[in-house]
């Protein structure tokens, strides 16, 4: 499991270093939300997630789809806008899914994501299926009435969801302290729903207190609320690499990069077994880069398809 959790942290950490790339140079139009620092929590939420389980996430969520399978060189494609990109080039950074896999899709609207993951699970018990929901949020999402109400169903009907909170401290450039009373964890507490505060920068610590949620949830126990307290090392949004816009010092940043969950979970492996990792990585990337590129931009023509069940004449 050490091997396979520094694998996806890994491949998280230079896929979205490659997109980076692939901004400056253009190839990817509009920019993105880097997932840089956070890598640790997709990889242990992930892990402790099942096949037929789902996920939901956020506008900064290529760490949760690589985490949950997704191929990367279709999801490469999809943020360059191309017809063999997840969506077919229409979802683009924000909107990625694939239902094959239980993604039920990246959301730009904040705390949109637990509301729909709350859904997904009531309707999967329903069915009499053991799946579980995981969803992804930031701390910015706390002050979100639609995910207050989300955690009022799910306490209220014990849905199978566990609600992760990625608290990287700030809201865009708002600071956590500034923006929410009380604590995280009490807003979930506040509904009967148990809540946790987890080391989101160890990938192994953040896998043990979600494979107890899973559990919890698929014996029929109700949600969990997690708080990962994690840092993100880059830009809210990639136009921060043009504005500079200025909101953390210098030193908070240095500390913060401090604890990487990429060296904290390499740490656990052989240098042999990280060489190996890093390498196999690297030609994975090289290859998805290859199939991105090489692949075809959606016709104009047929911008309306795909926008209802069916397609249009």
């Amino acid at each position: 499991m050490s091997t396979d959790l520094y694998r996806t942290v890994r491949l998280i950490r230079r896929f979205e270093e490659r997109a980076i790339e692939f901004v400056r140079s253009g190839e990817i139009v509009g920019g993105i939300h880097p997932y840089l620092g956070q890598e640790g929590i997709a990889a242990g939420v992930c892990a402790a997630l099942g096949p037929n389980d789902v996920i939901t996430s956020t506008h900064r969520g290529h760490g949760h789809v690589l985490a949950r399978g997704a191929n990367p060189a279709r999801l490469l494609a999809e943020l360059m806008g191309r017809e063999s990109g997840l969506n077919k080039g229409r979802g683009g950074s924000m909107h990625a899914a694939d239902f094959s896999l239980g993604i039920l899709g990246a959301n730009a609207i904040v705390g949109a994501a637990g509301s729909i993951a709350t859904g997904a699970a009531w309707a999967l018990r329903q069915q009499g299926r053991d799946s579980v929901a995981a969803t992804f949020f930031g701390d910015g999402a706390m002050n979100e009435g639609m995910l207050l109400e989300a955690f009022n169903l799910a306490a209220l009907w014990q849905v199978p969801v566990v609600f992760v909170c990625e608290n990287n401290g700030y809201a865009t450039t708002m600071p956590v302290a500034a923006a929410v009373a009380g604590s995280i964890t009490g807003r979930a507490r506040a509904f009967g729903i148990p809540a946790f505060t987890v080391d989101g920068q160890d990938p192994e610590k953040v896998l043990e207190a979600t494979s107890t949620a899973v559990a919890r949830a698929r014996a029929g126990k109700g949600p969990t609320f997690l708080e990962c307290v994690t840092y993100r090392f880059d830009a809210h949004h990639t136009f921060e690499h043009r504005t500079r816009v200025t909101y953390r010092s210098a030193e908070e940043i240095t500390t913060g990069r401090s604890r990487c969950p990429v060296e904290i979970q390499g740490a656990r492996l052989t240098a042999a077994d990280r060489a190996a990792v890093d390498a196999e990585v690297e030609s994975l990337l090289e290859a998805a880069a290859g199939i991105a590129l090489g692949s075809a931009h959606p016709d104009p023509a047929a911008a309306l398809s795909y926008l209802y069940a069916g397609e249009l004449p």
